[in-house]
């Protein structure tokens, strides 16, 4: 029987480093990467023109990316999620995927400051000029109202990453 793999995602404010550190799990652990990002650019180009926009299309590759995920981890393979995980809500899904799936699972936090996220969305954008229309100080706003950091009675494996200002 083969043996299940482990799902990895995050959680984190908009310009914590998540995509980053997604990669880096990946290598490390010799697993595959799905970047929410890219699944909607190639899915939905052009469509996605405000916060209500991605929720929409979010939702919609949901059902897909849940089947996909399940058959990877199922033959053994470790599964990095760069997905959002960034309310109580979006951890459930996550969560009852696991409890579906009987796999482990590690839940990345990037517990930075407002102000520290903000640097890095700026160094983003100049860097990325592209992004330059989601990449800026509103949206950060705007998304940031809705965090939720995790918390003990969620039956998440949390791997807590601070960084100092």
């Amino acid at each position: 029987m083969t043996q299940k793999g482990k799902l990895f995602f995050f959680c984190g404010k908009m310009g914590a480093g998540k995509s980053t550190k997604a990669r880096l799990i990946a290598d490390e652990n010799g697993a595959l990467l799905l970047s929410e990002d890219e699944w909607l650019a190639a899915h939905f180009p052009n469509q996605i023109e405000s916060f209500d926009d991605y929720i929409h299309y979010s939702s919609l590759i949901k059902p897909f990316i849940r089947n996909h995920v399940a058959r990877l981890i199922n033959v053994g393979t470790n599964v990095v999620m760069d997905f959002p995980a960034n309310t109580r809500k979006q951890r459930q899904w996550f969560v009852s995927l696991c409890n579906e799936l009987a796999c482990e699972h590690q839940l990345i936090y990037l517990d930075l400051s407002d102000q520290q996220c903000l640097a890095q969305i700026d160094k983003r954008r100049q860097e990325q000029p592209e992004r330059a229309r989601f990449d800026n100080e509103a949206v950060f706003r705007q998304v940031t109202q809705y965090f939720e950091p995790p918390t003990d009675d969620e039956d998440l494996n949390i791997l807590l990453v601070a960084k100092e200002d």
